[in-house]
């Protein structure tokens, strides 16, 4: 048995729930997890290598097979295809003389497709070898690749193009922040360690009142309020409870958690401590998304920062009893992680599959212990709660939705970034603040979103209207609705987890539905089925991906349909898609290549 793999698993204790991490570990010492490293991982943790497997196999970064020297993961999202992803996959296929999802035959270089990378606000944008490249022009690709060429590394190039944007010597990175707009919580300037010293002069109880009163709701799309949720899970039976920080933020359009990692980590920190306290936590878990391993070293430094002033540890701020750690937990490239029970299953070394609930993870979460979940925005927001209290951030914002919103806005705009704004804003005032012309179309909400059009831009942001989990992408008159469906749509099939049957197949079959419309092939009575089945969708699958994988050809059906009448044939109930006079000359030509009896 390989005794590298044996130190690997001695390293997590040989747990069989820090396989991610295993995998992680072995694939930055040898570029892929080989069959043997396979073997030695079910001898050494005791488990099947059927479910090395199947962990192995669903994300969608690590490999199976050796992979090439420099790795370039090209992303395909609906922005980077509005900027030119085309002529930078082109540009990267002549460079490398490779083709897409190949290796080239000097094994230097492998090229790869992604669904999204966090970039909206930079794109065209690549991942290689772990390093975002944002803003790639063809002159770029040739640069990079002849540096590469050379021997240098991604790093390499960083450490010499980086502009300088991040404060932090520890993350050498060419990524802007794009922080457009301040507001007065997230990223309003104060100490977050304030609160901590007014939370331990106080009981749990009283903070938990705070922040109900506060009527803070979760950030991440669904709305449920933190503090309900916080007090279930202290009221819950657990020998250990865990505060979970989801930094998985997959949906494409959105990119505000990775400016709040890279501007405030000790507030997202803090909050983490403060929600520790309030649910008699003494475990917390950063899930980190993949595409942002580039800021480990960076987070590992502020949590190390964290313990040696004492917010981190044992007796924290000197209330003794008070215990609370925090570790990073990097997941594999998988959009479903960013569902709550499906996030658990990866950190315990699983296919990010949801799970069926009840019971939920307040009840029974990571490894069965009374967990809170809560997103990076939402953890960032506490601090100011409890340093300026609930009735202050009550009056910001509506009466149902309190407080601000970080939105991510990308596409056809002037300034794409991050805005903080008060719920309750306008969408054309949105557009407006970012510099949007000539709208047609904006999708709120990522994919799993609606998307709008101009007679419904005097709809607000909130709970109430519009509820988001901040992606707002602008589209203008250019722009081909059913194009942009299509990419939406793909980006479903690819991210499906694949457990539930609707989501499996359903999808494939509304995506070809689209392509036979897009062809000129369409009927109205294919605009009949998309909306039924799409509707299936919704109450045929058990999780938010499933539910919502339609929401991009139901909404567009419903308010740009005439772009679907436009494209398909209504003097015609049925147009085959079989090529009659195609398929005799093909299977003449088969024919021909066996002798006659």
């Amino acid at each position: 048995m390989d005794n590298q793999i044996k130190n690997i698993t001695n390293k997590y204790l040989n747990s069989k729930h820090r396989l991610m991490d295993i995998f992680h570990d072995i694939q930055k010492k040898s570029g892929y997890i080989s069959e043997n490293d396979i073997k030695s991982i079910s001898e050494l943790l005791n488990i099947s290598s059927v479910d090395v497997i199947q962990t192995l196999s669903f994300y969608h970064f690590f490999k199976k097979k050796e992979n090439a020297k420099y790795n370039i993961y090209i992303n395909e999202s609906i922005v980077a295809q509005m900027y030119g992803h085309k002529r930078i996959l082109q540009a990267f296929e002549n460079a490398t003389k490779t083709k897409l999802n190949s290796i080239s035959a000097d094994g230097n270089f492998g090229l790869y497709s992604t669904s999204d990378i966090g970039m909206g606000d930079q794109e065209p944008a690549a991942i290689i070898n772990g390093v975002i490249f944002p803003k790639i022009t063809t002159y770029r690709v040739k640069e990079i690749i002849k540096e590469f060429r050379k021997g240098k590394s991604a790093q390499d190039l960083v450490n010499s193009f980086g502009d300088g944007h991040n404060q932090d010597n520890l993350i050498r990175s060419m990524v802007s922040n794009n922080l457009n707009r301040r507001g007065r919580v997230i990223f309003s300037g104060y100490n977050s360690e304030d609160a901590l010293d007014i939370i331990v002069d106080k009981t749990p109880e009283e903070i938990l009142h705070v922040i109900k009163e506060s009527n803070i709701r979760g950030r991440g799309g669904a709305g449920f309020p933190i503090g309900l949720k916080w007090q279930y899970c202290r009221q819950a039976t657990g020998k250990t409870k865990y505060i979970v920080c989801n930094a998985d933020e997959g949906e494409p359009g959105t990119f505000k958690d990775r400016v709040l990692l890279t501007e405030l980590p000790k507030r997202v920190i803090v909050g983490m401590i403060i929600a520790a306290y309030a649910v008699g936590a003494s475990k917390g878990i950063i899930y980190l998304r993949k595409e942002y391993d580039y800021l480990i070293p960076y987070l590992k430094n502020s949590l190390t920062e964290a313990e040696k002033n004492n917010l981190l540890g044992e007796s924290i701020k000197g209330r003794k009893g008070f215990n609370f750690d925090i570790r990073i937990q990097l997941g594999g490239g998988a959009y479903v992680c960013g569902e709550e029970t499906a996030l658990l299953e990866s950190c315990e070394g699983k296919r990010g599959e949801p799970r069926n609930r009840p019971p939920f993870p307040i009840e029974k979460g990571f490894l069965d212990n009374p967990t809170v979940i809560n997103n990076v925005e939402s953890l960032c927001a506490i601090p100011k709660i409890i340093c300026k209290g609930a009735e202050w951030y009550r009056s910001l914002g509506t009466k149902q939705s309190s407080g601000t919103k970080l939105l991510s806005i990308s596409g056809d705009v002037l300034y794409p970034g991050v805005f903080e704004v008060e719920w309750g804003m306008t969408i054309k005032d949105i557009i407006d603040m970012a510099g949007g012309l000539d709208t047609k179309a904006v999708q709120v909400g990522g994919p799993s979103g609606k998307l709008i059009s101009k007679k419904e831009f005097s709809r607000r942001i909130a709970y109430e209207d519009l509820s988001t989990g901040g992606a707002i992408i602008v589209f203008n008159k250019t722009r081909n609705i059913l194009d942009i469906v299509m990419n939406f749509t793909k980006f479903f099939i690819d991210e499906s987890c694949g457990s539930c049957a609707p989501c499996r197949y359903l999808t494939v079959i509304l995506k070809n539905k689209l392509q036979k419309i897009i062809d000129g092939k369409g009927v109205e009575n294919d605009l009949l089925e998309l909306k039924e089945w799409g509707k299936k969708m919704k109450i045929a699958n058990r999780c938010g991906l499933g539910q919502s994988a339609a929401n991009p050809i139901l909404t567009s059906l419903e308010n740009f349909r005439s772009d679907y009448e436009d494209a398909v044939q209504s003097d015609k109930k049925y147009i085959s898609s079989f090529d009659l006079e195609k398929s005799i000359l093909a299977g003449a030509k088969a024919a021909s290549r066996f002798p006659a009896v």
